[in-house]
């Protein structure tokens, strides 16, 4: 046959006779695939025959020995066959190594195996981009390989892919179908082709466009590098990448063809169409569209087209579908944060709801704040609805959210929770499993301080046992910033305190909560609480001005001048072996005197008011009447003159004495003739704050005659000025050095907890405190708080611990502790009483808080609060219904009706006298600051204080008030007036003591009295109070300020009770007798021109200095402890009994008695106590009652003597009476 002659065109000018050499290219690769394919099928066929042969040589050869009798063996004639042995085995090793290490070398297992994958991948692509390039060029064209840059890096690729394809081969362990993979095929028709093109100088695209096919192993080189790591992008990657280079390959094939022709027509129906032309043609026809304006015309390609099509289309139907619903289920929030420079971030993770999101962000970013220039992070593994979707765009320049879990550390890397400011873990406040809850949270923390130790954590809990799990983290630090704030331990200690100054959890819950003003018009009790309500709690370093002066000083100055309310300070010790030298000390004495660098706490409408405290300076703001001019100032205030110090030693002396500074004379003399000693003692030109406060201070100690007088009596018989009182002192190891306090403590002092925090009582069995229902009603429980809660034996517990806990605070004198009593389903007491079985004066009433007859059997209408409380509100799905069960309790308490005739009748009886109606105080005048009637005679007038769950439930309490439905939990009048409590107030908590951690220990001190790290490591250890010899540290922990509240209808502020002024109100009582106000529990219509019946109150924080008092306010103060309560009882002690009435004061209302007849009330109290040793409890039977007297701590008997049936038909019919019994509390003195 005659050769194929082609005519000469200009796309081979190379060759003068015209003739292609496509097949040498194509011969290439077809003799080197079959070539090899032959030699292992030869290799494989050879090594099969010799092992047959070999096989049936052993046979024989074994035969053989076995015929013989092993006497070869015995004459060595299988040396030799042992030495063939030893060399194969050598030849095999040698083998196996070279394999191994070329196994090693393309594995992805060591750093040079995934360097040659990557790069082998690399190179692939990028000969495939050549193809792309050289795609534009004839089919089979002349080149020069010393002339063309694109051939000589398509060889060197090709010399690369031929050394890795021997590594390939070696490795392998079947080299059968090591040389059928597809990517040995790709070598074969690819690596040839190139030294052909370089032996004949002429290029041909031929099946270069296999190298596509190399885009399958896209995701293995991704995973190798650790871009990949899920199951969904792997699959997705995988799918991509087969779909991409099938299309490709196919693509070039259809390329090939149409631009050279069919073979057998000479090549000659070839047509011109681009490499891109066939990928569109491709396209077109695996989505079945078919535009027919591109197709093919050879026979080659129309053939390959009828098979692609049915393998295209199933791929691209099945593919393409998986894709997108792949690329569609990805995450949303997937991404991964970029912090931003000089701009902090939090991340925020836990129960992220609509709701807890809204209330964190109302409080985190409101506008009274200083700008937050912090960056919200949200983190939680379930994508946000549409709601919250919205919230988060309306707050996009502050707030970004990522799905992930906190517990994943690629997610935690995703947040680069490691430069976070802090995490912040939000509870899920209403689960049914409080328990569980706390554990998922708990684990939160592990895995977050798992991941980075450092980070400052701040989570919710909801059980207070469960704190003691996070002691267990190593790297768990307070010291740090971590905290832990638990929502029962706040929420019944919010309720607790308001059983001692009712209305107080509204005004604590306002001061942590950032509330915008409100401005009304009218004049309405909306308007002086709004006015209130726009207060926080802040706090600022004082100002070097202050330096040396007493906290009172300093506190009356910082009101008078700068608007300002202080409360606390941050007093740093200067005794190194104390543990802690830094403490909070609330409302200290006139003994605690400013430092250098004190941190104050202020209760303020917003952070700019709080920078005067800062800012303040005698020299250039002493003279400023407006405190917004108060700014910061040039002089140097570090450098004291000498006028200075002695204005600032007279300032002190001259609050100490109560006079204006005018006529002061307390300096007249030692003080002036010691000014130059003074002087001596620190160069007035070299002084330093704290050089001056120093020397001040060791000025006052060798002159104390000068500097701290003694104080006079005032006001007919008021009790001491602190200063002069022994029975003010503190017993703060921190302050007062010696053991001299010891002296001064209360000679009946109770026993105490390891801690000295609580009043403590040996454990006793639950049955020694059950009350029967007839027992009860037979016991006069007064001034007492009644405990209604709904409970059962599967319920949560709720902690009741933490509700009595303060009010168990050491801070009172024993007689001063308020009897508490539980009325409720006994087994779920009994679940609860273990912890609280350490606690004097409890009792249990088994019933319900439905049963009238059980409240009428706790004299409910003589209590000084009632507190309703619910285990089973969270088990309920409906959000309405939550409540249900305190809802009804109280309203079933406010319908109540009380026939008071047996009160009245009994009270004129000398032996029965009302608690507070002593017959020996002229005119019926307080004897525990309240002027009080024998009873109250309707439901309504009962104090009570509701926990509710659901805040929009609130409307339900109160029938006459007119609060919307869609008001907030704060604006309504139940919360206004204290009556009502929700725990979703304490949400804002949580970015309250990220801004400043001091403010959580403050409220926690003021609430719950226990902000100690020793108390949580004890309960920790042993979730009970023990206890353990006082020592003048436990004893120390006394000396707290109580919280109470006082009348100013009778006493000593009685003139300033009638159109007074609040400012000198406060700075009278706290001039003095130390006494902070900080607000005023007024009633609801006190603001009216006619009488009201009304005997609602509400709260109203801080008011300004010229706010107008009215005689039945009652002021909220922070009073000093008295040590010497304990022996007298007639001083400035808690009232036991409420006042919702014109005629009746707070239970908690203060005032200061005169001295008058105080030995009559004590002995007349005396004599009641003697008189009513005996009472009777059951009739003729006997009980063992525990008391928890330090002397007395064993069982007792009382005889019980029968009542005439007279007198027990009395008690039947009016149960309600508190009068036929003394109480229960002063003569028993129950456990």
């Amino acid at each position: 046959m005659d050769a194929l002659i082609i005519p000469v065109t200009m796309e081979v000018p190379c060759d003068s006779r015209g003739q292609r050499m496509w097949w040498a290219f194509l011969a290439s690769s077809m003799v080197t695939f079959f070539g090899g394919l032959f030699i292992i099928l030869l290799w494989r066929t050879l090594k099969y025959l010799w092992t047959v042969c070999c096989h049936c040589g052993v046979k024989n050869k074994e035969a053989q020995k076995i015929n013989a009798g092993g006497g070869n063996q015995a004459d060595g004639t299988c040396k030799p066959t042992d030495e063939k042995e030893e060399t194969v085995a050598a030849e095999v090793g040698w083998m196996t190594s070279v394999k191994d290490w070329a196994g090693v070398m393309i594995s992805a297992q060591t750093l040079t195996g995934r360097v040659l994958v990557v790069l082998v991948f690399a190179l692939s692509i990028g000969a495939l981009v050549i193809y792309f390039i050289d795609s534009s060029n004839p089919i089979e064209s002349c080149q020069n390989f010393y002339k063309d840059f694109t051939l000589q890096i398509n060889m060197a690729f090709n010399v690369f892919f031929l050394l890795y394809f021997g590594l390939r081969f070696i490795a392998a362990n079947d080299k059968l179908w090591f040389w059928l993979e597809v990517n040995s095929v790709v070598d074969f028709f690819t690596v040839p082709p190139v030294f052909v093109s370089v032996y004949l100088n002429r290029s041909w695209l031929g099946l270069r466009f296999l190298r596509a096919l190399r885009l399958i192993q896209f995701s293995e080189i991704l995973q190798f590098l650790n871009i990949l790591k899920t199951s969904n992008s792997i699959k997705l990657v995988n799918l991509c990448s087969i779909f991409i280079s099938t299309w490709l390959t196919a693509a070039g094939f259809i390329h090939l063809v149409e631009n050279s022709g069919d073979p057998w027509e000479n090549f000659q129906n070839n047509q011109p169409l681009t490499y891109w032309e066939c990928v569109y043609l491709l396209m077109v026809t695996m989505s079945t569209v078919g535009y027919g304006d591109v197709y093919a015309k050879t026979t080659l390609g129309r053939l390959f087209m009828v098979f692609f099509i049915l393998g295209g289309l199933a791929m691209f139907a099945s593919y393409v579908p998986e894709i997108i619903e792949l690329i569609g289920n990805r995450k949303k929030y997937g991404g991964s944060y970029s912090a931003v420079s000089g701009r902090k971030h939090i991340v925020v993770c836990g129960h992220i709801t609509l709701e807890s999101v809204s209330n964190f962000l109302k409080d985190f970013l409101h506008k009274d704040r200083d700008d937050v220039n912090v960056e919200i992070v949200f983190l939680h593994n379930i994508s946000p609805d549409l709601e919250l979707e919205a919230l988060f765009k309306r707050h996009f320049t502050q707030v970004e959210f990522y799905q992930g879990s906190v517990l994943n550390p690629h997610d935690l890397a995703r947040v680069k929770i490691e430069s976070a400011d802090a995490c912040l873990i939000l509870a899920n406040k209403y689960c049914a499993d409080p328990d569980a809850e706390d554990a998922s949270n708990i684990m939160r923390v592990i895995s977050i301080k798992n991941y980075h130790p450092k980070i400052r954590i701040i989570t919710q809990m909801l059980q207070y046992h469960n704190k003691a799990h996070l002691l267990n983290i190593p790297s768990w630090n307070w010291k740090e910033g971590d905290d832990a704030i638990c929502l029962a331990e706040l929420k019944l200690g919010f309720i607790a305190q308001s059983c001692l100054a009712p209305g107080l959890s509204t005004m604590l819950a306002n001061l942590f909560s950032m509330r915008s003003f409100i401005k009304m018009e009218e004049d309405t009790w909306q308007k002086y609480y709004l006015e209130g309500v726009s207060n926080e709690m802040y706090t600022e370093y004082l100002s070097s001005a202050f330096v040396g002066l007493s906290f009172p000083a300093v506190c009356e100055l910082v009101f008078a001048k700068l608007k300002l309310l202080m409360i606390a300070i941050e007093y740093k010790s200067e005794k190194r072996e104390s543990r802690s030298r830094k403490r909070i000390l609330i409302n200290p004495g006139n003994h605690v005197k400013i430092q250098e660098g004190t941190l104050g706490f202020f209760i303020a409408s917003d952070a700019k008011e709080v920078k005067r405290a800062y800012f303040y300076c005698k020299a250039c703001h002493d003279d400023i009447t407006d405190p917004k001019r108060i700014k910061k100032c040039g002089c140097k205030r570090l450098i004291y003159s000498k006028m200075s110090i002695y204005k600032r030693m007279k300032l002190a002396c001259c609050f100490d004495c109560g006079r204006s500074e005018r006529d002061c004379s307390c300096m007249s003399g030692s003080v002036h003739s010691n000014m130059d000693t003074l002087e001596r003692a620190f160069p007035l030109s070299s002084v330093s704050v704290n050089d001056c406060s120093t020397s001040l201070r060791a000025f006052e100690d060798e002159h104390p005659s000068t500097l701290s007088p003694k104080k006079k009596q005032r006001n007919g018989g008021m009790r001491n000025s602190p200063n002069s009182s022994p029975k003010l002192m503190r017993h703060d190891p921190l302050l007062i050095p010696g053991n001299e306090q010891i002296d001064n403590m209360d000679a009946s002092v109770k026993k105490y907890d390891s801690t000295g925090m609580f009043h403590w009582c040996p454990g006793k069995d639950i049955e020694k405190v059950i009350l029967t229902r007839s027992e009860a009603a037979m016991t006069v429980l007064s001034g007492h708080v009644v405990v209604c809660i709904f409970g059962d034996a599967k319920s949560a517990l709720i902690g009741v611990r933490n509700l009595v806990m303060p009010l168990r605070a050491s801070n009172f004198h024993y007689h001063e502790l308020k009897h508490i009593v539980f009325v409720g389903s006994l087994e779920y007491l009994k679940r609860e009483w273990e912890t609280l079985h350490n606690f004097p004066k409890v009792s249990i009433l088994p019933g319900t808080p439905l049963s009238r007859a059980d409240l009428r059997a706790v004299n409910i209408n003589f209590c000084d609060m009632c507190v309703i409380l619910s285990a089973n509100q969270n088990n309920i799905d409906d959000a309405s219904l939550q409540d249900k069960e305190c809802i009804l309790a109280s309203l079933n308490i406010k319908s109540m009706q009380f026939d008071d005739s047996i009160g009245v009748l009994q009270a004129n009886s000398q032996g029965f006298t009302p608690p507070g109606m002593d017959r020996s105080s002229p005119d019926n005048s307080p004897v525990h600051g309240l002027l009080r009637q024998p009873s109250i005679t309707t439901g309504a007038n009962i104090p009570i204080i509701t926990e509710l769950v659901n805040d929009s439930n609130v409307q339900f309490l109160d029938q006459d008030d007119d609060d919307d439905p869609d008001t907030e939990l704060y604006l309504t009048q139940p919360f206004a007036c204290g009556t009502a409590f929700a725990v979703s107030v304490l949400d804002s908590l949580m970015s309250a003591t990220y801004f400043n951690d001091n403010i959580l220990t403050l409220i926690r001190t003021l609430v719950t009295g226990r902000a100690t790290p020793e108390l949580e490591a004890l309960i920790a250890e042993e979730n009970a109070l023990r206890r353990s010899y006082s020592t003048p540290q436990t004893l120390a922990n006394r000396d707290r300020c109580p919280i109470a509240q006082l009348a100013l209808y009778d006493g000593p502020f009685a003139d300033l009770g009638d159109g007074g002024c609040y400012g000198d109100l406060f700075c009278k009582a706290l001039k003095t007798y130390n006494m902070l106000c900080f607000g005023i529990y007024r009633l609801r219509d006190a603001h009216l021109s006619t009488p009201s019946q009304c005997t609602k109150r509400y709260v109203i924080t801080n008011p300004p200095y010229e706010f107008e008092l009215v005689p039945t306010d009652l002021i909220f103060c922070l009073m000093q402890f008295d040590h010497n309560a304990g022996q007298s009882r007639a001083s400035l002690s808690h009232s036991s009994h409420s006042s919702y009435s014109s005629s009746k004061k707070s239970s908690s209302a203060h005032s200061i008695p005169s001295t008058a007849n105080r030995q009559d009330r004590t002995k007349t109290r005396d004599s009641r106590g003697k008189q009513n040793a005996t009472r009777m409890n059951r009739m003729g039977q006997e009980k063992e009652w525990f008391t928890d007297e330090t002397d007395n701590a064993y069982p007792r008997n009382i005889q019980i003597k029968p009542m005439s049936t007279h007198m027990a038909n009395q008690i039947n019919q009016y149960k309600s009476t508190s009068s036929l019994i003394p109480p229960i509390r002063e003569v028993e003195d129950e456990c």
